[in-house]
């Protein structure tokens, strides 16, 4: 009987991005994979019923175009995308100019939170610049400023009862605007004190936010580590699908939906996402995959970003936070997807 790989050197079918030895050919006999890559190991059995080999490169070569073939192939798992689409997705995002654009300047001036943030920094560092505290961080009274000023008089006081802003982590939002806007290369630090770079200000000059926007949205994604913000295990499965999201919200983000929703298409497509993470002895894995998704990519993504708006739905667990979320037009300004599936 001739021996073959069953395409194990080629890129999974479950759209992971990694060759099938690395990836769902572990998970086989742990039933975690995902319905695609099921599905074609059924038709590649049934596909070799009766079949004679003379040769295993020959018996090799046709397992190899069947997996090609599968890859290919739409599949209800991914809401219409193929698996080699959705490694593109994964591992390519900003190469596959086939598949999505991201304009260099958008043709409105965009609005969303993490920008509100980043104009009242610009304005504070200004043209003389902003000097650090000791730990490299914005200064104090500059921190409540901007903080008031994003807030406002009511929910300042209100989100400051017990404790008020003494650093700039103490308004989390803040920091991570300012770290966004220093991996896009917007801000940084020259002779000891804040400014804004060259090219920042000569996006500001030409484009405004237009010209801003795409080189923050491009550094949260690809360069700031999402998990920075809370005490999730790392789970990298959860931002690398950070495009898969933004696709599902063109699709299906013009009605209100649940965030279940966007939870469950992610672990349809993704259920080797529970292979990365440790036992729990307080939260089932899924359900830990599930706040983790939500909060990181639902609230603290696509929200903080502006591309959608992730509402609070009242709940009787006060433990347990709940959301709705729809799509903002800017979606679609920032990232525009050639094909829908």
């Amino acid at each position: 009987m001739t021996i073959i790989d069953i395409g194990d050197h080629l890129p999974c079918p479950c759209g992971s991005g990694m060759p099938f030895r690395m990836c769902c050919q572990g998970w086989e006999k742990g039933g975690r994979m995902n319905e695609t890559t099921t599905e074609v190991f059924a038709g590649l059995r049934q596909a070799l019923v009766g079949r004679q080999f003379s040769r295993r490169a020959e018996a090799q070569g046709f397992v190899d175009r069947f997996v090609r073939q599968r890859n290919q192939a739409p599949c209800e798992d991914f809401h219409g995308l193929s698996p080699e689409r959705m490694r593109r997705f994964l591992y390519l995002p900003f190469d596959s100019s086939q598949e999505v654009c991201f304009p260099e300047r958008l043709e409105t001036q965009p609005v969303a939170p993490i920008l509100i943030l980043f104009g009242l920094l610009t304005t504070a560092i200004g043209e003389q610049g902003l000097k650090p505290t000791a730990t490299g961080n914005l200064p104090r009274n500059l921190c409540r400023e901007v903080v008031l000023a994003y807030w406002g008089e009511e929910k300042y006081q209100e989100n400051t009862r017990f404790g008020g802003i003494n650093r700039e982590e103490d308004m989390i939002e803040l920091h991570v605007a300012r770290l966004a806007a220093e991996l896009a290369g917007l801000i940084r630090k020259y002779r000891g004190r804040f400014i804004l770079s060259r090219d920042c200000r000569g996006l500001l000059a030409e484009s405004g936010s237009a010209g801003i926007y795409p080189r923050l949205l491009r550094a949260y994604v690809e360069q700031f580590n999402w998990g920075y913000w809370d005490c999730y295990p790392g789970i990298p499965c959860i931002q690398r699908a950070w495009l898969f999201t933004l696709y599902l919200l063109v699709r299906y983000g013009d009605d209100w939906r649940p965030q279940s929703f966007y939870e469950d298409a992610f672990l349809r497509a993704f259920p080797q996402a529970l292979g990365e993470l440790k036992p729990n002895p307080v939260f089932p894995p899924e359900q830990e995959i599930r706040s983790c998704y939500t909060l990181r990519t639902l609230v603290r993504f696509v929200g903080f970003l502006g591309l959608a708006t992730v509402e609070p739905v009242a709940t009787d667990k006060p433990y347990l936070s709940k959301y709705r979320v729809i799509k903002l037009p800017l979606l679609d300004e920032a990232v525009r997807f050639l094909s829908k599936g």
